[in-house]
């Protein structure tokens, strides 16, 4: 009787278990990609440096359906709002990645080429070569903070009744996390842009 083939494994498959552990509990391990692979954990060794290794590849992988846009020919506040909202749109189906992203330095080239496009973008603005960085990292803060709104609960703020009246009128139709997420991402990234506008302006 012919022994059962061994599961293919190859570094996609186990980068997309990885994945598929980190949006369902927010975490991964060895043991937990082996026993979802139905390998053993010393077989992914093979194809896998460390955790670290899997996480810039996980990084990769979302934001592999990344088109490459073209910002040369529109206006730089035209550019840097759809750069931020294709970034956006690469971390939203997976917000629980955000913390591991964040934790260790970029590396996947394609996401360091939306870091260029953004520096490209920024300089065109008439920014000083010294705040590109600080741009950027702002930039940051809103997709990464609204991917991470994905995972908030339902109700955010539980204010007793009749203290604090200005936080629960504000408070009394945000809807969904998803709904608050893409008005704060819409609001922060247009108040972003109009500072911009506003620095640049006032430089010359």
């Amino acid at each position: 009787m012919p022994r059962p083939r061994s599961p293919l494994l190859s570094v996609d498959a186990i980068v997309r278990a990885a994945l598929f552990l980190v949006d369902s509990t927010g975490d991964f391990s060895f043991p937990k990609v082996a026993k979802q692979l139905g390998v053993s954990q010393a077989a992914l060794y093979n194809h896998i440096e460390n955790r670290e290794h899997i996480i810039e590849l996980m990084r990769g992988l979302v934001f592999s359906e990344r088109q490459h846009l073209d910002t040369e020919n529109l206006p730089w506040d035209e550019a840097l709002r759809n750069l931020a909202r294709e970034y956006r749109d690469c971390l939203v189906d997976h917000p629980r990645l955000v913390p591991l992203l964040v934790a260790q330095t970029v590396r996947d080239l394609g996401v360091m080429r939306i870091y260029e496009d953004m520096a490209t973008v920024l300089a065109k603005a008439g920014l000083a070569p010294s705040a590109i960085v600080p741009a950027i990292t702002t930039v940051d803060y809103l997709v990464l903070g609204s991917a991470l709104e994905l995972t908030a609960p339902e109700v955010v703020w539980s204010p007793p009744q009749g203290l604090f009246p200005m936080l629960s009128e504000a408070i009394a139709d945000l809807g969904s996390p998803a709904e608050r997420s893409n008005t704060a991402f819409s609001f922060g990234l247009e108040t972003l842009l109009a500072g911009i506008r506003q620095v640049t302006k006032t430089s010359f």
